[in-house]
């Protein structure tokens, strides 16, 4: 993978329920999720834009904007300018109806 897939561009939504072992699972915004209190999320931009959506007050989502650019193979870094720690993320699965990483810092 010399680029990122092309599904990776959109806005996706923590389905901590699915989450095993050290893989994080998020699925697109739209999915019918179960009832939460809050739920974090993230949207990657062809353009190398990105936003990390923390929890916020009252477990309302936040919006933190930031870039991404592809490492290598599979690997994305994540870097915020100062605003929150930089991190890096492998990427397992990547489709139109889910996306599988693995933090690997930050």
């Amino acid at each position: 993978m010399s680029e990122p897939p092309s599904g990776l561009f959109r806005s996706w939504v923590h389905s901590y329920e699915e989450d095993h072992e050290d893989v994080r699972v998020y699925r697109p915004d739209d999915h019918p999720f179960p009832p939460a209190r809050g739920r974090r999320g993230m949207e990657f931009a062809p353009d190398g834009t990105f936003v990390d959506h923390p929890l916020g007050r009252g477990d309302a989502p936040d919006a933190v904007p930031g870039r991404w650019r592809l490492v290598s193979d599979r690997h994305i870094a994540l870097t915020f300018g100062g605003a929150r720690p930089d991190r890096e993320l492998e990427i397992l699965r990547c489709d139109e109806d889910v996306l599988h990483v693995r933090r690997l810092t930050g």
